[in-house]
């Protein structure tokens, strides 16, 4: 028998190099386009394989696992239906401007001809919801395409790319490892708008500094954002929907704009000046009757002292020298009174998470319609990395926190999970019950879109019987625990606050995931 090493096929020269450019992990939900990808897989057993059974889970997971591991995975598709079930999580990941790989499945070229049942525009499908799209057309440039996609995602900011990858290029022989190539660096901070930012500052009128992205990730650029509004008497604020937001004792505490629209417009109507670093001007969610589009005030000048693609931190560490501030001494948010036993509310819900969040938990937060009064418990409570829906597409909390416990397995992991959404893709609590993943979910049980009903009113609505069946969640109530036990995922109901603080307190000390079905 020969001892001669079979032929690489295009499929191994793409696992072998995006390993080789940092990859560590793909996310996968594969039919029979992909399996000579999950040959390759096993074969070279270079990387974490994690199933989900939506795709949807997947590509969520993708993005918790990037926003905490700080680099990109890869997923793994089946043709154009796959996608469209992966695409509205991919939304979510793009708005972030999180790096993510998607190696999506095709026909075999020779069998694209033939309009087979499967067959569709996968390409078109693929380009809205990503920043970089091509299709591999032989074995021995496959990998070289993956490591352009590699690169696109690993630049600057993050991106989504989606490597297209007909069956039989995979499987035919002739792969060719290819090199990493270099990522797209920060653009440079232009000397300016470092100009104009300080005159804005230095202006006397009302001004507001609106930090997004890596500034938020980053401990020491929040105290000089502190340290800056301390110096100039300017006010500090976060976009509404963050990726990442490092909060809690130790940390200099950032409010966030409003969902609401009527809030946001409030909170944002004293200023004339506006200094935005790493994000956009804010814009509403939606439109409505007789409101902007735009948050900010009309007469409100704008600079950018730093776009999307710039270095956040650097920024402000430069801006910080030319006015001769310097990183603020962070005075902690007060714990708020532990709450004593009753029902648990939204007036209450927040002092009762943070007495109960653990030292070092990622917070996953798509609470939806309690969010807003959520939110406070992450400044008062110990250090946690706070991470929240980026798109408004729901359904990403639950596969968000399997990424996240993939990428940091020794921290805790509580979800802030509203119930409608979910229920888009409650399949992933069965990834984490696989993968032994320390991930508390808490189900906010309000029994409705509740968020819905508020939207309802803003558009001038006057809502009868028919209209609220649709955004109530009973006939029948969803029975979470019961689900998350069929999934493999223990769990309880608590309807009392004192009884909420102790089961998160007894599930983050536990290894493995669990379930809270908190009734609100």
């Amino acid at each position: 028998m020969s001892d001669t090493p079979k032929a690489m096929n295009g499929a191994e020269s793409v696992v072998r190099s995006l390993h080789a450019g940092g990859v560590e992990v793909c996310f996968a939900n594969p039919g029979t386009s992909e399996m000579q990808f999950v040959d390759a897989l096993d074969r070279t057993k270079l990387m974490h394989c994690v199933l989900g059974l939506f795709e949807g889970v997947v590509t969520g997971a993708a993005d918790g696992y990037a926003r905490m591991a700080g680099k990109p995975a890869v997923t793994l598709l089946h043709l154009a239906p796959g996608f469209a079930n992966a695409a509205a999580n991919l939304h979510n990941a793009r708005k972030a401007r999180v790096g993510m790989v998607n190696l999506v499945g095709d026909h075999a070229l020779r069998h694209q001809q033939f309009d087979a049942p499967l067959s569709a525009d996968v390409a078109g499908a693929c380009a809205p919801f990503s920043d970089w799209v091509k299709s591999g057309r032989d074995a021995g440039s496959f990998a070289q395409d993956a490591m352009e996609a590699l690169a696109v995602a690993k630049g600057a900011p993050g991106r989504v790319a989606t490597l297209i990858a007909p069956a039989d290029i995979g499987w035919d022989e002739g792969g060719q490892m290819a090199p990493v190539v270099a990522p797209q660096g920060t653009a440079r901070l232009d000397e300016d708008a470092l100009a104009a930012a300080v005159q804005a500052l230095e202006s006397g009128e009302p001004t507001i500094i609106i930090a997004g992205n890596s500034v938020l990730e980053d401990t020491a650029a929040l105290a000089m954002l502190q340290g800056i509004a301390d110096k100039t008497g300017a006010d500090i604020i976060a976009p509404t929907s963050n990726r990442r937001h490092e909060r809690g004792q130790g940390r200099a505490a950032v409010a966030k704009i409003p969902y609401p629209i009527n809030m946001a417009l409030e909170v944002l109507s004293p200023y004339t000046r506006a200094l935005l670093v790493e994000t956009v001007p804010p814009v509403a969610f939606f439109a409505y009757p007789d409101r902007p589009s735009l948050l900010l005030p009309a007469n409100c000048q704008t600079v950018t002292l730093c776009g999307v693609d710039g270095d956040g931190p650097a920024a402000l560490a430069a801006l910080g020298d030319r006015l001769g501030a310097s990183c603020a001494k962070v005075q902690d948010t007060p714990l708020p009174p532990r709450p004593g036993a009753g029902a648990i509310t939204l007036q209450n819900i927040a002092a009762a998470l943070a007495h109960a969040m653990p030292e070092d938990a990622i917070i996953i937060d798509e609470a939806v319609s309690s969010g807003g009064d959520i939110f406070p418990a992450g400044d008062a409570a110990r250090p946690n990395s706070w991470l929240a829906l980026t798109g408004g597409s729901i359904g990403i909390g639950i596969p968000l926190s399997a990424g996240a416990a993939i990428a940091c397995p020794d921290r805790p992991v509580i979800t802030l999970q509203a119930d409608g959404s979910a229920m888009y893709t409650i399949q992933g609590l069965w990834t984490q019950a696989r993968e032994g993943s320390n991930v508390t979910t808490i189900i906010l049980a309000n029994r409705a879109y509740e968020i819905l009903k508020g939207e309802l009113h803003n558009v001038g609505a006057q809502p009868g019987p028919d209209a609220l069946s649709m955004l109530n969640l009973d006939r029948p109530h969803l029975d979470f625990v019961a689900m998350a036990k069929g999934m493999g995922v223990p769990g309880r109901r608590v309807e009392d606050v004192t009884h909420l603080m102790q089961a998160i307190e007894d599930a983050a000390r536990e290894p493995g995931p669990y379930l809270i079905e908190a009734m609100l």
